[in-house]
C-alpha cells in the first residue's frame, strides 16, 4: 500500500508527525518513505510493508497529510503499474524527458577510443539534433585478453567534449561501485558539463550487490539491460532491487536474448516485449539494437537489418534507443562491425521519426476507436 501524501507536506510539519505516529502502532507493519524532488513541488510517498489487506483505503484516506492511497499487488512494488495508480510515468534529467510518452536516441561509440573520434561522433549528434549519446568507458569482457575500456583516465575529456557540444546526457556502463565515485569525481572536476545515465549491462542484471549500491545513490539515473538468458520477470526485479534502495529513474531496456534460435543473429530480438514492460511497470522501456543484431546485413529491401530492427523496437512503442555507431568501424576497439556508419546518421535518424509517426497514428487510431 502507498499512501501519497499532499504536495510539499514537509517533514517537520505537525500532521507529518502525527501520520508517522498512527503508523507506527500499526501491527505488522513497516514503512518506508521515499520523496521525489521535482523544479516546484516535493512529493512524499510513504510504502506501508507487510500485512495490509485489513487496512481500508477510506480509513488510510482519511489520515492527516494523505492526499491518495494506491493499494499494490505483490510483483513490481516500486515500478510496478497497479491498479488506480496514476503516478507519473516519467522522469527528467538535465534537461531531458524519459517517459513512456516520449522517444530518445542514444547515439554512440560503444567503447570509447580516441579523443577524435568522440569529438567526430558528438558533433555529428550536436549537427543533426541529438542531446544524448552512448559512450562506454568500462567494458566488460568474455575474454580476459580484450579490451576492457580506458576507465576513469577518459572520463574528464569525454565529458568536456560533450559539454562543448551540448550533449545533456551519456549513457555509460558501470561494473564496480567505484565507478560510480570515478564518475562523480570526474564530472565535479570539469564543472559538470554534462549528466550520466548509470548502464547496468546484461551480465550484472543479477548482481544484487551492485545494484543495491547504484539503487541508493540518487544522483544519476539506471539504464538496466534486461540479462540475456533469465526471464523478463526476473529481470523486472532486478530493476525493483534499484528502485527498492530509493532510485526509481529506471529505463529498462531490451537487447535481445542469447539463444541459437536467434541465429544468424548476435541474439534473439525481444522488442515484442516493449508493450509488455510498458503495461506491467512505469518505466520507460529502451530497445538495443546493435547488441541484438550484431552484423552489418542488409536485408534484400536494402534496409540494414538493424535498421529493421530498431524500427520493430519504435513501432511498439519504444521510448529510447541505444545504438551503436562509429567514424572508422574498422578501427573499433569494440564490436566494430554492428557498429552503423556516420554519414548512416541522418538517415537512421529519419527512418526513427517515421517508424514513431506511425506509431503515434496507431495510439490515435485506437484512441479513436475507442471513442466511438
Amino acid at each position: 500500500m502507498i499512501l501519497i501524501l499532499s504536495p510539499d507536506t514537509q517533514p517537520d510539519s505537525p500532521e507529518y508527525n502525527q501520520l508517522l505516529g498512527h503508523l507506527a502502532q500499526l501491527p505488522k507493519i513497516k514503512t518506508r518513505i521515499h520523496q521525489e524532488k521535482g523544479a516546484q513541488l516535493t512529493l512524499t510517498e510513504i510504502y506501508l510493508i507487510g500485512d495490509t489487506a485489513s487496512l481500508a483505503l477510506e480509513n488510510m484516506e482519511s489520515l492527516p497529510g494523505v492526499e491518495r492511497v494506491v493499494r499494490i499487488s505483490e510483483e513490481y512494488r516500486i515500478l510496478g503499474r497497479h491498479k488506480d495508480d496514476h503516478r507519473p510515468t516519467h522522469f527528467e534529467y538535465n534537461g531531458v524527458r524519459f517517459g513512456q510518452d516520449n522517444l530518445n536516441v542514444f547515439a554512440g561509440l560503444c567503447a570509447v577510443d580516441t579523443p577524435e573520434h568522440v569529438e567526430m561522433m558528438m558533433k555529428a549528434l550536436r549537427d543533426h539534433g541529438q542531446v544524448c549519446t552512448r559512450m562506454g568507458a568500462y567494458k566488460p569482457r568474455t575474454s580476459p585478453y580484450a579490451f576492457q575500456g580506458h576507465g576513469k583516465s577518459c572520463l574528464p575529456w569525454v565529458f568536456e567534449l560533450a559539454g562543448k557540444y551540448g550533449i545533456k546526457v551519456i549513457a555509460m556502463e558501470v561494473t564496480h561501485e567505484s565507478h560510480v565515485d570515478e564518475i562523480r569525481e570526474a564530472l565535479k572536476q570539469t564543472g559538470s558539463p554534462t549528466g550520466v545515465m548509470l548502464q547496468i549491462g546484461t551480465r550484472n542484471t543479477q548482481n544484487f550487490e551492485l545494484l543495491k549500491i547504484v539503487g541508493r545513490q540518487r544522483e544519476f539515473p539506471v539504464l538496466l539491460k534486461r540479462g540475456f538468458g533469465i526471464t523478463l520477470d526476473e529481470s523486472l526485479n532486478a530493476a525493483e532491487y534499484l528502485a527498492s534502495e530509493g532510485n526509481r529513474n529506471v529505463v529498462f531496456g531490451l537487447r535481445g536474448m542469447k539463444t541459437n534460435m536467434g541465429d544468424p543473429h548476435r541474439n534473439l530480438v525481444d522488442f515484442a516485449h516493449v508493450p509488455v514492460v510498458r503495461r506491467l511497470t512505469r518505466m520507460p522501456v529502451c530497445v538495443d539494437p546493435s547488441h541484438s543484431v550484431g552484423t552489418r546485413n542488409r536485408a534484400p529491401d536494402g534496409l540494414l537489418e538493424i535498421f529493421h530492427a530498431t524500427l520493430q523496437g519504435v513501432i511498439a512503442g519504444a521510448n529510447m534507443i541505444l545504438v551503436d555507431f562509429h567514424p572508422a568501424p574498422a578501427k573499433a576497439l569494440v564490436d566494430g562491425p554492428q557498429a552503423l556508419l556516420m554519414e548512416e546518421l541522418p538517415l537512421f535518424l529519419e527512418c526513427v521519426r517515421n517508424a514513431r509517426e506511425a506509431y503515434e497514428k496507431n495510439v490515435r487510431l485506437m484512441g479513436e476507436a475507442k471513442r466511438s
